[in-house]
Formats: C-alpha cells, sequence, structure tokens
C-alpha cells in the first residue's frame, strides 16, 4: 500500500467520522452539511478502491493489464451529482422549515414521545410489581403494600398518591373492614 493511498484511507475516515457526527446532530443545518461531508467520504472510499492509476482505457493505445479501470471514477461522477441534487433539495427544505418554524432545530415526534412515556410506565409498573412482590410484613406472609393498588396506579395515565390505607389493603370508616 503506498503512502498516498493510506494518506487517502485516513482521509476519508475523518470525513465519514465527521459526517456521522454531524448527522446527529439536533439543527437541520448542520445535519446537511454532515450528509454532504459524508458523501465527500464515501466519494474518496469509491476513488481508493478503484486501485492504482494506470493508462488511460481506450484501445490500441496501451496493453489491457496497464489500463485503468473507469467504473470507479464514473460512480464517483455519478455521486457527486446526486449529492449536488439531494443538498440542494434538503437546503430547500430546510429554508422551508425554518421560515415556518422561526429556527432549524429538529424537534421530536409526539408520536415518539408517546411511545417513550408508555414505555417508562410499563417500565415503572414493573418494577413497582416487582418491588410489592418482595417487599413482605413482619407479622404474615402477606404483602406490606397491596400490589394491586400498585399496579393500578402504575397504570393509569395520570399520577396518584395512595393513602396508607389503600398501599396496605386497610380499609376505613364507617363499618368497613380494618386489619
Amino acid at each position: 500500500m503506498t503512502g498516498i493511498s493510506l494518506v487517502l484511507l485516513l482521509l476519508a475516515g475523518v470525513l465519514v467520522s465527521v459526517g456521522i457526527y454531524m448527522v446527529l446532530e439536533r439543527t437541520l443545518t448542520r445535519i446537511i452539511i454532515g450528509l454532504a461531508i459524508l458523501s465527500n467520504g464515501v466519494n474518496v472510499l469509491f476513488l481508493v478502491a478503484g486501485g492504482a492509476a494506470g493508462n488511460p482505457p481506450l484501445l490500441g493505445t496501451a496493453e489491457i493489464e496497464t489500463m485503468s479501470d473507469p467504473l470507479p471514477q464514473a460512480m464517483v461522477l455519478t455521486a457527486i451529482v446526486i449529492t449536488l441534487g439531494m443538498t440542494a433539495f434538503l437546503l430547500a427544505l430546510a429554508l422551508r422549515a425554518a421560515q415556518v418554524a422561526g429556527d432549524d432545530e429538529v424537534v421530536n415526534d409526539v408520536e415518539d414521545r408517546r411511545v417513550a412515556r408508555l414505555a417508562a410506565r410499563v417500565f415503572r409498573e414493573e418494577s413497582h410489581c416487582a418491588i410489592a412482590a418482595e417487599v413482605r410484613d413482619e407479622t404474615d406472609d402477606e404483602p406490606a403494600v397491596d400490589p394491586v393498588a400498585v399496579e393500578q396506579a402504575a397504570v393509569e395515565d395520570t399520577p396518584t398518591m395512595l393513602t396508607v390505607s389503600q398501599m396496605f389493603g386497610r380499609q376505613t370508616g364507617d363499618g368497613e373492614e380494618q386489619a
């Protein structure tokens, strides 16, 4: 491997790394710049994969073994044109989004937030039930916390406070059962 191809590989790695880092940002401008840098890194990788430079691929001018392969260069030219069109389209979309919203910040989708809340609620419900099943009253073998009441509170969408009587399964009031 020659020194030039090693430098090109290092350059391609840096470009791809920086491009991926910028695509993971939260502003549209940085995402678009990251995509452009990422595509440039991939184009450099295509050129390195094309092999060593050789004679022009014209029949009759040199032997076939010494000719260079024109396919990687044609693929890079096609990728450059596609990247240019994609970047122009994304810039137009980003400009319109900035005009409508007032900034170019990428916000979370409402559905994504709802799914995240649901997953957190299910996790809390499972952990509450597991804790309630493990905690026992010192006087008998019944759970210290009523798991049904804890599960019911975890399933509800709005947070509620359990009373002591609900947690320990004790009913108080007019003629109701008390443990």
